[in-house]
């Protein structure tokens, strides 16, 4: 007879039975090689659901877009328009955009940022097969051997290894257009300073998303989470051998093939271990 038993199940193993991954990659709407976050196009999060250890897939709009009692600047599409794009105020002076796409880890829970409520109370996963980043590369004038003022950039997809599917730290929010009526819910990546690897690919700022373990995106998630807690896990910085990369033409945005890999010969390797070797990708953006 069988009158003891064990049943637990890894937060690991919970994301595999749930079929995340071979969901994802069924769905059609999913299958997009590169999201231009400039676009504000709908992206796939793991969204909790109320009240339970449980998750759905959904689609948020890219682009964080705050409650209008907190942030009275958006209150309609019209709004949103002009905030994301920057717009000429009534001195006839630039106004610079403001697009919500990422949230800096550091400020996450600062007072004074639209972000706070969100990282309390509102946090998902945003599925990734590849991100991409630029690095600059000042060239040296051939006359004065002095750097020149503009950057060539070099196009670069990041994946992680042994991962078809990796977790990008989310936050979102349910924004209600006033005019309209219409409800959406839109989302930003979090961000963290950058490893290693990552300071030299994108070297421009030294930042990267902060991709978590399956243990940590449960934890993002379904945790009770202090501020403290919250604020370590979203400075999280993957460990930079854990990383594969590549690099890209430099239209790669308008390519036929966009995840192509392009060599270039006069590009200086990264300065790390094993940085002569330039990774080979096998995943599709998500």
């Amino acid at each position: 007879m069988c009158y003891y038993n064990g049943q637990k199940v890894t937060h690991t193993e919970f994301l595999r039975l749930k079929q995340i991954e071979k969901t994802i990659v069924e769905r059609d709407y999913f299958n997009r090689l590169v999201i231009v976050g400039f676009d504000f196009a709908p992206i796939t999060a793991l969204k909790p659901i109320e009240g339970k250890e449980d998750l759905e897939i959904v689609q948020m709009e890219w682009g964080f877009l705050p409650d209008p009692l907190q942030w009275p600047f958006i209150e309609t599409r019209q709004d949103a328009f002009k905030i994301r794009r920057g717009f000429t105020d009534a001195r006839g002076k630039f106004v610079q955009p403001l697009n919500f796409l990422n949230a800096v880890a550091e400020e996450l829970l600062l007072p004074n940022k639209v972000y706070r409520k969100a990282a309390l109370q509102r946090r998902c996963i945003i599925p990734s097969t590849g991100f991409y980043d630029w690095r600059h590369i000042f060239p040296l004038n051939k006359r004065t051997g002095q750097p020149l003022k503009t950057a060539v950039k070099y196009p670069y997809r990041v994946m992680v290894k042994n991962k078809e599917i990796f977790w990008l730290a989310g936050i979102w929010n349910q924004w209600t257009d006033a005019e309209t009526g219409e409800t959406i819910d839109t989302c930003a990546i979090v961000t963290t300073a950058a490893n290693l690897l990552m300071e030299q690919i994108h070297n421009s700022k030294k930042r990267m998303p902060t991709m978590l373990t399956d243990d940590l995106a449960w934890e993002w998630m379904f945790g009770n989470l202090d501020e403290k807690r919250i604020s370590a896990i979203a400075n999280w910085q993957i460990p930079w051998e854990d990383l594969n990369y590549y690099t890209l033409s430099k239209d790669f945005l308008k390519s036929l093939d966009p995840l192509k890999e392009i060599v270039y010969p006069e590009l200086p390797p990264l300065d790390i271990p094993g940085a002569e070797e330039i990774k080979e990708g096998q995943l599709e953006l998500f």
